[in-house]
């Protein structure tokens, strides 16, 4: 069994990267480096927001430079670490390099509920939500100008994690597990990423009355008493925005009739990628999920789908207020 080096952590704010990383590096006795504390040590001491720092260090180099030699030395080293950066995936190559992604409403509540310093501070969840999606684009932006990268291009991680109903206890596991290659080495070793994605967040591309079998209890039971990390990985498309099934309609309905706040997964393609019969993953899904499946698989299921926009506006949006009566 391969062990890797080290781990890095990126991923949204209010994701629970902090929280992960602290006690993984606690459990595996190794020393963690947070990029993020030392942002906003750099923020409090110019006196500036986190905000204002990112958008400051979109003119001023020296910020960044500062931190990604950091970076770089520590990777030089070979010592072993936990490291949470938003770029340390760009300069760590024997790394276990993850993700952590949730619900923007969700990680507003999250980043409001906590102590807040100078450096970071939000009046309501509206704004908490606005800013934090403001921070993101400009580190978005300044690393693909400065170094050529997207973060949020999923296949730049080995794994990708959904924190939005997951709890710590089960998130560390499952990253520990994947870490010392108990779980998804298959995935890992042949195509990352490896998703664990919350299965109540994920968006069908059949209608319910073609899936026979969909409520088979026996099958159901066996997910249920197996639990998540024995289910076979989904094979799922990412818009960018949103992810949806391409192969797994049946596990997918198992997990959230099993309660998984996580189930593993497969990226078959990420937004411009070709997923089935060419199309991108943005044109399949665009193609297929209509407002009437989502809400015969919301019914269905007891969950609550957001609309895509191009569903807002698609032919049977008429039923948007509508539930579906489901199977």
């Amino acid at each position: 069994m391969t062990v890797r080096q080290s781990i890095v952590f990126n991923g949204d704010l209010g994701s629970g990267k902090s929280t992960v990383s602290v006690e993984i590096a606690k459990r595996l006795g190794l020393r963690r480096v947070s990029v993020g504390d030392l942002y906003r040590q750099m923020a409090q001491e110019r006196q500036m927001t986190a905000l204002q720092l990112n958008l400051h260090a979109e003119l001023d180099q020296a910020v960044d430079g500062y931190v990604d030699q950091l970076q770089r030395d520590i990777a030089a080293s070979g010592e072993s670490l936990v490291m949470d950066s938003r770029l340390a995936w760009h300069f760590f190559t024997d790394a276990l390099k993850v993700h952590m992604i949730t619900e923007p409403t969700e990680a507003a509540r999250r980043v409001l509920a906590r102590p807040s310093g100078p450096a970071e501070s939000y009046a309501s969840l509206e704004e908490a939500r606005a800013k934090l999606r403001e921070r993101s684009e400009s580190e978005r932006g300044r690393f693909i100008v400065r170094y050529g990268v997207d973060k949020a291009r999923l296949r730049n991680y080995d794994l990708v994690c959904d924190t939005t109903r997951a709890d710590p206890e089960q998130v560390i596991a499952h990253i520990i597990d994947a870490y010392e290659g108990r779980f998804g080495a298959a995935v890992l070793a042949d195509a990352p990423p490896l998703l664990l994605l919350d299965p109540a967040r994920i968006y069908p591309t059949e209608d319910i009355v073609t899936l026979r079998g969909l409520w088979d209890s026996e099958f159901v039971g066996e997910v249920a008493g197996a639990g998540d990390e024995a289910l076979e990985p989904l094979r799922i498309g990412y818009t960018g925005e949103y992810f949806f099934v391409v192969d797994g309609h049946r596990r997918l309905s198992a997990a959230i009739q099993s309660g998984f706040p996580l189930v593993p997964a497969q990226l078959v393609a990420e937004v411009e990628e070709p997923v089935v019969g060419g199309m991108s993953a943005v044109d399949y899904f665009a193609a297929q999920v209509r407002p009437s499946m989502i809400h015969d698989w919301e019914a269905a299921h007891g969950i609550a789908l957001p609309l895509p926009e191009h569903a807002l506006l698609g032919g049977d949006a008429v039923l948007a207020g509508e539930p579906g009566t489901g199977v």
